[in-house]
């Protein structure tokens, strides 16, 4: 375990983490070289006050693996959850899926330590009436959790769509990734009471072509990128009840010393 001290109490209106936590390439660079797997989220919850569980995206846990996570942070400590990708990317199976995931979310919630799910849908899933239905949908069916849209086609970008997702109370999923056509822009908005940030680094040339997915998210954020955004997340912490932002860059433990460093250019909050 780190010396540190534990994070700040549960009035802190922005938290910043990591999107995942349980990565044998930040042996060495983030935790202890030899710290077991069970032990990181231990290590990990002495650092930062809130965590993206994005393991859920491939499979759903169960009841035990959420207990068990709960275990292992502080009172104040909040999780984010990825929806299952047979609910955003494969939308034939999202109502066979959907109570298995949210009994999975029993455990977070009854411990009032669920801030809310993340539903980020694909690139191929641009906006059309059909796809607007289904978030609506989705947004309904995950009631009464709080839930955060991540869009990946820029189409989707508009106020229109700023005013559905207030309308069916639904948060959107700022991201910061690189400037390429038909991407979303560095855009930040509160359409719901929870803000959210992603930040998955600017990696143009892996982003489309790379022979393993975690290659596009291989990208060091320098410190007047991450300047950029503070004006951004200050922001949302002016009209959300809490403001999430999660550093995808998770490749060889850049996003925990990207968090670290956006916390510390953040100060108190």
């Amino acid at each position: 375990m780190t010396d540190e001290p534990q994070p700040t109490d549960a009035s802190r209106i922005i938290r910043v983490g990591t999107s995942g936590f349980s990565y044998t390439d930040w042996l060495g660079p983030f935790y202890p070289p030899r710290l077991a797997k069970a032990h990181m989220l231990d290590y990990y919850a002495n650092i930062f006050d809130t965590v993206e569980i994005n393991a859920t995206y491939y499979a759903i846990p169960g009841p035990r693996s959420m207990e068990s996570m709960l275990q292992k942070v502080g009172e104040t400590f909040e999780f984010t959850v990825k929806a299952h990708q047979d609910m955003t990317h494969h939308r034939d199976r999202a109502t066979d899926v959907l109570p298995r995931f949210l009994e999975a979310l029993k455990p977070l919630a009854e411990a009032g330590k669920l801030g809310c799910v993340l539903l980020q849908f694909p690139f191929s899933f641009a906006h059309t009436p059909d796809n607007r239905s289904f978030v609506r949908f989705l947004a309904e069916a995950l009631q009464p959790h709080r839930v955060v849209v991540e869009f990946r086609h820029r189409s989707w970008i508009t106020e229109e769509t700023m005013a559905f997702l207030r309308q069916v109370g639904a948060g959107y999923c700022a991201v910061d990734e690189p400037r390429l056509p038909g991407l979303p822009p560095p855009m930040a908005e509160v359409t719901a009471p929870v803000g959210y940030v992603r930040f998955h680094g600017r990696n143009k040339e892996k982003w489309w072509h790379h022979e393993k997915a975690e290659e596009r998210y291989d990208y060091r954020y320098a410190q007047d990128e991450l300047e950029e955004w503070i004006p951004k997340i200050r922001k949302l912490a002016d009209h959300a009840l809490r403001v999430y932002v999660f550093f995808n860059n998770h490749v060889r433990g850049q996003a925990p010393a990207n968090a670290r460093e956006l916390q510390a250019r953040l100060g108190p909050t």
